[in-house]
């Protein structure tokens, strides 16, 4: 560039969001922090809906519309709704809105961009933008780092990998008859991970520690363990008795966890997980120790 000529701006595409729920509620400052300009907070006309719509269209300089009365001027319209309102939502904005030469996303890991088919008839180029995170009440993570998965009609591709771009984040290409098998990594890394949590407080409870102190004290330990997996990988960070092949040790296990429901089948299931997938001494005894239980 030669001195003295001005640096052209780059335009930011007009984004709406259908939804206010803890995904829209982390995506929509994210959106705005990168540049864009959130146009419309579109929501069912039920007041609470209404009321977490008026919420953050209020942060993030949006207005509120009800999606059956969504007469929206945006390039960009993002379906941040569970997975069983997305055709639902779709066939409501149907009629309301041109949407010629404009994209729609839906952001669900488990259902295809052929979920805004209605949409695409319309004119709309569509896909699915799945970021790989948790969004729960109380929290607002950061999008930074965060992989989305994508799939769907070229132009619409295109727009979300520069605003996943845009965001910091990290995406890349999904085929739709990959998403159910997508969607269920996801649920082992986070709600599955949280569901063994919950089975390891049971365990400490037996052994008369209470939840809320077993949850500080499994903190360190937690993120030790998360530490050495992201260096070392999942073999390399195995430890523990099935690692030594400590039989004794797992009988003591397997007899102490009768007395916690649900417990003792979770620990066989994932003893089992790891004989097959993961480094262990004494293997023959120990299959046949757990296989037993």
């Amino acid at each position: 560039m030669l001195p003295g000529m001005a640096v052209r701006p780059i335009k930011k595409l007009r984004v709406a969001l259908v939804g206010a729920g803890n995904l829209a509620s982390a995506l929509a400052p994210s959106l705005r922090k990168a540049g864009y300009r959130i146009e419309w907070i579109v929501s069912r006309q039920r007041p609470t809906s209404l009321q977490r719509a008026r919420r953050l269209a209020s942060e993030v300089g949006a207005k509120v519309r009800a999606i059956t009365a969504a007469d929206i001027n945006a390039d960009v319209v993002w379906f941040c709704v569970p997975d069983s309102a997305v055709g639902d939502a779709a066939r409501s904005m149907m009629g309301v809105a041109e949407w010629e030469r404009r994209v729609a996303l839906h952001s669900s890991g488990a259902l295809t961009s052929d979920e805004l088919e209605v949409l695409r008839g319309r004119g709309a180029a569509v896909a699915s933008v799945h970021p790989l995170m948790t969004f729960v009440r109380g929290s607002r993570p950061m999008l930074e780092g965060v992989a989305f998965a994508i799939e769907g009609d070229q132009k619409a591709v295109r727009v979300a990998r520069a605003i996943v771009r845009d965001l910091h984040g990290h995406a890349f290409a999904i085929r739709k008859q990959d998403k159910a098998a997508y969607h269920a990594w996801g649920m082992f890394v986070s709600p599955l991970l949280t569901a063994l949590l919950a089975a390891g407080e049971n365990v400490a409870s037996a052994a008369g520690i209470a939840r809320k102190e077993a949850r500080q004290r499994m903190l360190p330990i937690l993120d030790q363990t998360l530490a050495n997996y992201a260096r070392l990988g999942a073999p390399g960070s195995f430890s523990g008795p099935i690692a030594r092949g400590d039989l004794d040790t797992i009988r003591k296990h397997l007899k102490v966890l009768q007395s916690v429901p649900g417990a003792r089948e979770v620990y066989i299931a994932l003893a089992r997980v790891a004989l097959r997938e993961l480094p262990a001494k004494n293997r023959d005894s120990l299959e046949q120790t757990i296989f037993a239980g």
